[in-house]
């Protein structure tokens, strides 16, 4: 079974400590089993701005057993399944410990976003680009942050739409879009001068 009253306490824990680290932990319902980690984006990375959210699953063994994480916020990162949102990280296998805690580990992702593993990837499609191609893969990074981890992330859809009006191709909108980060003005720069 569930230890449901440490889950209490280190949901307790964590939205004392929200303002400092940025880092929510809520029940998803009234099951503690099923919970939603929010993060930011690391500063000074791709994901800075976005907030990603994280569902997590308590097995009956925790906190004996890692919890299942597993990204809800689509994102573009080696070590993070671009179409699941699987996490590949020790902690949440086989280096897992009992003295650590759902806000530990949420930490340990977000270290993650900074310190991408590309030799031991779980999408090998980003790992690929992040080795050969960086510059590309930070574009895509934070175009998808961009588009899927902000609040305003409506604003791509209108930003394509904007920039279609001025008679440009929608496919050489969104790749341009895609190629700046979604910075609107450099994106109709580059589709004036290509």
């Amino acid at each position: 079974m569930v230890d449901f009253g440490r889950v209490q306490k280190e949901l307790q824990e964590c939205s004392r400590d929200m303002a400092a680290s940025g880092i929510k932990v809520s029940p998803k319902s009234d099951n503690l089993a099923r919970l939603v980690g929010t993060i930011p984006g690391p500063i000074g990375t791709p994901y800075e701005g976005g907030t990603f959210q994280i569902d997590i699953s308590l097995p009956d063994g925790y906190p004996f057993e890692p919890p299942k994480m597993q990204f809800a916020t689509k994102v573009w990162h080696p070590n993070i399944s671009s179409q699941s949102g699987a996490i590949c990280l020790d902690i949440l296998k086989d280096q897992w410990s009992p003295a650590l805690t759902l806000k530990t580990a949420l930490l340990s992702v977000q270290a993650l976003l900074s310190a991408p593993e590309p030799d031991d990837p779980q999408d090998a499609v980003v790992a690929q680009q992040y080795i050969r191609e960086y510059q590309t893969f930070l574009g895509t990074a934070r175009y998808w942050t961009e588009s899927f981890a902000k609040a305003s992330s409506l604003g791509v859809e209108e930003k394509v739409q904007k920039l279609v009006e001025m008679g440009f191709g929608e496919p050489h909108v969104r790749s341009a879009l895609e190629a700046v980060g979604g910075d609107e003005n450099l994106a109709l720069e580059k589709l004036i001068s290509s």
